[in-house]
Parts: structure tokens; C-alpha cells; sequence
């Protein structure tokens, strides 16, 4: 009796957690929202950043798509036009990116599968999606608005947009019925005063005779009257240069930026030692005919460098065009698979003992073409030379990651004006000073950054915020796809926090605060980068360079739309500019432009 007793717990037992798990993979987060009924989840039980697309079932909604049923049935029985139809589409998705964006919703699978998503029951906060949609106005259920009144008031506010279609890859701009507009390859549906300030009207649409009145109509459509400011500043034996992936939307391995000549020409003023720690090489002719050049005159090269255990999953591949022209190399290749999961992340060079180049910036086309943003600070100073060549001989001899011995430094380094720190990753704990600088801020904290995942940043920033500094943080469209990132908290903390929407990688890891201190490097904010991988930090106390950080980054601002601050960016889409024309795989998933369903 007994035994028959306990099989039939243990029976129930089971059966109440096979429910459980049942209702449990019913839910999931919302990581991208297409349209009003089109979105991008992440199950709840997967660690990784895959998505799946669902096609919201019983309900339709007004959308910046074109659907030729939809626009010829409604603009007949609502008597309004397509433009207001699409102009409806705008706020329908600005509505929707603000209920679904990051929320859990549970999904109850219809069994149909269409080309491109898995049609789904939606429900947020135990609410029918469809009814939701439906009530605001902006969705139609079994043929009719939901609302007759707040569609009315949706109709009202769609007719004040003046919505226009911009043309990324040529920079112009065209009205929504315009057969050039529509046909453009790289294109978003944008309200007219978002357009970038150096957009042009399409001469057909806006009729348009001459090349006079062209130029004529370049409007300034910004709020702000956006001057780009310099991207080289200098004080005291430090230079900064900047790279503006704003204005160049194609990588290129040409060698003909700013940053790219800085390098040359110090490889070229190289006399007798050259120690370069880079993640890795993508050749650049120019680079490699300086580094070759300096080797048959007699420098002496040595390079460190990441790998892995497969070389197949190697991100940058040239790296033997160095190690064939280096005195000695080596890098952190490990067989202990807990170690192969640590980089060799730094990006830094040392040049005849005497100046030491450091920063964001990888040494590939796409950083060295002004593509990503990164930021290069050149330091002239032995005796910091010094200190960074300590750190590389510990790698060239085979110390990395938490194998290496924490270096006997100062605390302070002084250059003319400025006044500096070094930290390098794991062993010096850079996370406890940034946090201190950011906990004893005052003004403003300004931070241009590819990710933020390391909780106790996004703590301090918001105990920044509480006590009422400005914190302002730009983030990658790729960082906030990451797992553990933290721009949501942030935001949700009152952080005002905008994701980048251009085709580069805002690749900075940096900060900027109280106009008197740079925190910059090669760690991106996140416990891989404190804690296990080989990086440097650099802290730089100093205002004229602190000013003219701060001057970088709110250009930066002002160029990213507010519609930003609360609605995340796909980093292959049309509203990433240049991301459909660029060539590149910018978001890693092996689809590059036109092969990316958002870009079609």
C-alpha cells in the first residue's frame, strides 16, 4: 500500500513540474520590437544572445511597412490617406518599442510558421497584447480601430510628423510617396527634424531645378547647431586623437585618416626598440611597409598578442606578417580551456623606451579608417615608458592573465600639467579607483562606451545620479545586445542613456568627468575585462584634455536621435546608418547587408 502510495506522489509530483516547466518556457524577454506585431525574443532558459522572431497573432496595426491590402482597405473604410497610414505606423511603433522593449511576456504558439517568424498568442502582464494594441488606437481587431477616439487622437498627432524617407548610403532625403525614396536600398522613415544636418533633398520629390536651390535647402534640422569639434587635442607631453564614425560609413585599409598617419609616422621616428601588445592584426599596407622599413634599419620588434586554442575562431588573422619581421613574439595560447576563455586584450605600443601609445583602438581596417569610434593617447614620458614595458615582458615571457606579478609602481605619474595612473587588468583591481572617481563626482560623468555589464559601475553611476551629477552614457548597439547589460537599469534609474545607431562600433571604453579626468584604455566595462583578461587603464587628470573629451562626446550626443534614450537599435537594420551598405557583419551572426532581414 505504502509503495503503491508513493508512486502516486511521486507521479503527481512530476506531473505538477512538468506544468511548471511548461509554463515557464512560455515566457520570454523582448530584445527587439520590428513592428507593432512583429518582435525579437530571448527565451528564458538561454544564456546566449539568439533571437527568435514571432508574428503577433489576432490583431493588425498601422506600421511603417507597406502592406498593400492593409493600406487599400483602411484608407477606404478610415477615409484617411497612406501617408497617414505610415505616419499612424510611426507612433504605432514608438508606442509598442515602449510596452514590449525588454518586458517578459508569455507567448501561446498558433502552430503556423511563416517565412520569417513563428506566428504567436502575446500576452504582457497576463493582458491580451492584441486587445492592448487594439484600445490605443493603434491596432485593429477583426477589422476595426479598437478606439474610434484615441485614434482620433493618434490621427491628430500622425498629421504634425512630417515624416520623410532618408536614404543613408546617398544622404538624401525624400517625401513618402516618392518612387526614389521608396526604392532606396538603405533607407529609414524618419520625422524631418531628426534628419542629419547635412541631409539633402531629392530633387525629383521636392522640385527642385537647380543645383543652387539644392544646396539652399540644406536645413540644419537638429535642435542644436552641431560643430564638430577637434579631433586632435594636446597638452603637457599627452595627445588624444579621436576617430567620428559619423562620417565615414565603409571600413577601408587605405591608411588615410588622422589616427592612421600618427601611427605611421611614429613607427617611421623609431630608431633602435619597438614593443607592440595588440589583440590582434588586420594588416594595413601603410603599417606594414613602416614596421618593415624600421626593421631594415635596424629596430628591434617584439610583439605580444591574443589567440586562441582554435584557430578558426581567430578574429584578427595577419598577425604573422609581424611575428615574421619581430625579434622575439609570443601570445596567451593556453590548452587549459578555462584560460582560453581569457584575451590578450591590450592595445598599446612602446617606441624607443620613450613614448607609449595606448587606447581603444584595434589595429584593423575598421579602427584605423575612422569606422568605429576609439579614442589613441600617445604619452611621452620614459619614465611611464618604462612601466609599460615591464608589463610586456611579462607576456613576451609567458606571464598573462592571472599569471602575471603585480607591478611596483607609483600611484601618480606627473607630465607637465597632467597627472596620470596606470592600472593594468586583473592584477591591479582598475574597477575600485574608476568607481571611487565616479562616487566623488560632482558636475557631470560622461560616458561613450562599447558596453556596460560590471555591476558595480552601474551602481556607482546611479549613486551619481541620485545625488544629481549628469550622467550621460552612450552605449554600442552590440553592447546592449550583450548578455548581463546593465543600459537597461541604468535607464531605468533615470541614467539618461542613448544607443548608437550607425554602422561602426562605438568602441570607446571611456569616461569623462567633472571636466577634470579621463578614464580610458583598452578594458570595456565588464568583469571579463577586470577580472580576467590582460588590459591596461590609463587615468588622465588634466582639463584642457578633460575639456576636450567632453566637447567629442557631446557631439557624439547631439548626432544619435533622442527617439534613442528609450528605444534600442538592431546593429544590422535600417535605422543603423550604413550598416546595410557597409559590408560588414556588424552584429556577428554571419549575414552581411542585404542578407540581414532588417535590412531588406
Amino acid at each position: 500500500m505504502k509503495r503503491h502510495i508513493t508512486a502516486a506522489i511521486i507521479i503527481i509530483l512530476f506531473f505538477i513540474f512538468s506544468i511548471f516547466i511548461a509554463i515557464r518556457g512560455r515566457y520570454a524577454r523582448v530584445v527587439n520590437v520590428i513592428s507593432p506585431v512583429k518582435i525579437q525574443i530571448i527565451n528564458n532558459d538561454k544564456k546566449s544572445a539568439n533571437t527568435e522572431t514571432i508574428c503577433i497573432s489576432g490583431v493588425e496595426a498601422f506600421s511603417l511597412t507597406s502592406d498593400e491590402i492593409f493600406d487599400k482597405e483602411y484608407t477606404k473604410s478610415l477615409n484617411i490617406t497612406t501617408k497617414e497610414i505610415v505616419s499612424l505606423g510611426y507612433l504605432a511603433n514608438e508606442y509598442s518599442q515602449k510596452l514590449l522593449l525588454n518586458k517578459k511576456i508569455s507567448l501561446k504558439f498558433t502552430g503556423e510558421n511563416l517565412s520569417d517568424c513563428k506566428v504567436a498568442k502575446v500576452k504582457l502582464d497576463g493582458m491580451d497584447y492584441s486587445k492592448i494594441l487594439s484600445n490605443s488606437g493603434y491596432g485593429v481587431l477583426n477589422g476595426k480601430v479598437g478606439n474610434r477616439d484615441k485614434f482620433k487622437e493618434n490621427l491628430k498627432k500622425a498629421r504634425k510628423l512630417n515624416l520623410v524617407i532618408l536614404n543613408h548610403h546617398s544622404g538624401k532625403y525624400h517625401t513618402l510617396d516618392c518612387p526614389y525614396g521608396k526604392a532606396s536600398h538603405d533607407m529609414v522613415i524618419l520625422p524631418e527634424n531628426q534628419l542629419p544636418k547635412d541631409a539633402l533633398p531629392c530633387k525629383f520629390c521636392h522640385n527642385i531645378v537647380n543645383e543652387k536651390q539644392h544646396k539652399k535647402l540644406n536645413y540644419i534640422h537638429n535642435i542644436e547647431n552641431i560643430i564638430k569639434p577637434n579631433n586632435i587635442i594636446e597638452d603637457s607631453g599627452i595627445k588624444i586623437i579621436f576617430t567620428d564614425y559619423t562620417t565615414n560609413l565603409r571600413p577601408n585599409n587605405q591608411c588615410n585618416t588622422n589616427i592612421c598617419h600618427e601611427i605611421v609616422k611614429l613607427i617611421n621616428e623609431t630608431k633602435n626598440t619597438l614593443d607592440i601588445a595588440i589583440y590582434g592584426y588586420d594588416e594595413n599596407p601603410a603599417i606594414t611597409n613602416a614596421l618593415k622599413s624600421a626593421k631594415a634599419r635596424g629596430v628591434k620588434i617584439r610583439y605580444v598578442y591574443d589567440t586562441t586554442h582554435n584557430k578558426s575562431e581567430e578574429y584578427y588573422r595577419d598577425n604573422k606578417i609581424i611575428t615574421d619581421i619581430s625579434e622575439r613574439f609570443n601570445n596567451d595560447k593556453s590548452d587549459i580551456k578555462a584560460v582560453s576563455n581569457m584575451i590578450m586584450h591590450n592595445k598599446f605600443m612602446i617606441f624607443d623606451n620613450h613614448k607609449v601609445l595606448t587606447g581603444s583602438m584595434n589595429i584593423s581596417s575598421s579602427g584605423l579608417s575612422d569606422f568605429d569610434i576609439n579614442n589613441i593617447v600617445i604619452i611621452s614620458s620614459e619614465e611611464i615608458a618604462t612601466i609599460y614595458r615591464q608589463e610586456f615582458e611579462q607576456m613576451l615571457n609567458g606571464r598573462f592573465h592571472k599569471n602575471k606579478i603585480k607591478l611596483n609602481k607609483k600611484k601618480y605619474y606627473d607630465i607637465g600639467n597632467s597627472t596620470a595612473e596606470i592600472y593594468f587588468a586583473p592584477k591591479d583591481d582598475p574597477v575600485t579607483r574608476i568607481t571611487q572617481l565616479i562616487n566623488t563626482s560632482k558636475q557631470y560623468v560622461y560616458m561613450p562606451t562599447f558596453l556596460i555589464t560590471h555591476r558595480k559601475i552601474a551602481d556607482s553611476l546611479i549613486a551619481a545620479k541620485k545625488r544629481g551629477v549628469d550622467v550621460r552614457v552612450i552605449i554600442d548597439a552590440n553592447g546592449a545586445n550583450t548578455s548581463h547589460s546593465k543600459h537597461q537599469l541604468l535607464r531605468e534609474s533615470g541614467i539618461i542613456l542613448k544607443t548608437e545607431n550607425y554602422a561602426g562600433k562605438l568602441h570607446a571604453k571611456s569616461i569623462i568627468i567633472d571636466d577634470e579626468y579621463i578614464i580610458t584604455g583598452s578594458m570595456n566595462f565588464s568583469y571579463s575585462g577586470a577580472e580576467k583578461n590582460d588590459e591596461n587603464v590609463l587615468i588622465i587628470n588634466n582639463k584642457v584634455l578633460a575639456k576636450g573629451f567632453k566637447d567629442f562626446f557631446l557631439y557624439i550626443w547631439t548626432k544619435i536621435p533622442n527617439k534613442y534614450l528609450k528605444q534600442n537599435v538592431h546593429p544590422e537594420s535600417k535605422e543603423s546608418i550604413g550598416s546595410c551598405s557597409d559590408g560588414v557583419d556588424n552584429n556577428f551572426n554571419g549575414l552581411i547587408d542585404n542578407e540581414e532581414k532588417l535590412c531588406r
